[in-house]
């Protein structure tokens, strides 16, 4: 069996999404060391952007929203100091307004500031998906996915379901992982994308080649809906 373990996403517990436990083997890479190796993760991959730049961990200004641009529409209003780990978080609006065909988007990106290759954990967290906001309102899912949620609205009719194992993935030295995220309502609410300003947080840790968390610590960003 492939050195991963089995833990829930913290993130997942409590606001109505159902978790689909794999009984046989892990989902890890090839080599069995429980990479992620389906998810784009390349050095300098571009995404389009609405905002024009990303929010690094430290950075203290905040975007502001450009007139006329439809909505409800998505700002960074935040994002925490670096953590104490050798990697360097960033968040950036990729899509900061909500349409009928697309929600608005998100793109993180952690940065590895060490001389030498490090793992990284929890897979998915570390990059905030299927992170929900510490309301419980919201939440972030793997970019370009179809979810049961209707266009122009984009608050899901149902839990979404995910494996309950924890994925590790490798960054060489000096490079980067980037994924896009989007942005959508939890089940149960009467809204569609309720305004007002939320703050999502995880966990980023460094990981053995054992897939046990070395060094963890938390790091996070808050956004305004209007």
């Amino acid at each position: 069996m492939p050195a991963t373990r089995r833990r829930s996403l913290r993130h997942l517990g409590g606001f109505g999404f159902a978790l689909s436990i794999g009984l046989a083997g892990c989902a890890g890479g090839a080599d069995g060391d429980g990479e992620d190796s389906a998810t784009p993760t390349e050095t300098g991959s571009e995404l389009p952007s609405d905002t024009g730049g990303a929010r690094s961990c430290g950075d203290s200004a905040s975007d502001t929203r450009s007139a006329g641009t439809g909505g409800p529409g998505m700002t960074l209003v935040s994002v925490d100091d670096c953590p104490a780990l050798p990697v360097r978080p960033a968040v950036e609006v990729v899509r900061e307004a909500a349409t009928p065909e697309h929600p608005p988007q998100l793109r993180t990106t952690l940065t590895n500031t060490a001389d030498e290759r490090i793992r990284l954990g929890e897979g998915r967290a570390v990059h905030f998906e299927y992170v929900t906001d510490d309301a419980g309102e919201l939440v972030l899912l793997p970019g370009g996915g179809e979810y049961p949620a209707a266009p122009d609205c984009w608050r899901l009719h149902e839990g979404i379901a995910t494996t309950e194992e924890y994925r590790t993935f490798e960054i060489g030295a000096g490079g980067s992982s980037s994924r896009p995220v989007d942005l959508y309502a939890t089940p149960g609410g009467d809204a569609c994308l309720p305004v007002g300003e939320y703050r999502f947080e995880t966990t980023i840790s460094t990981v053995s080649d054992g897939a046990e968390p070395e060094s963890s610590a938390q790091w996070g960003f808050s956004i305004l809906l209007e």
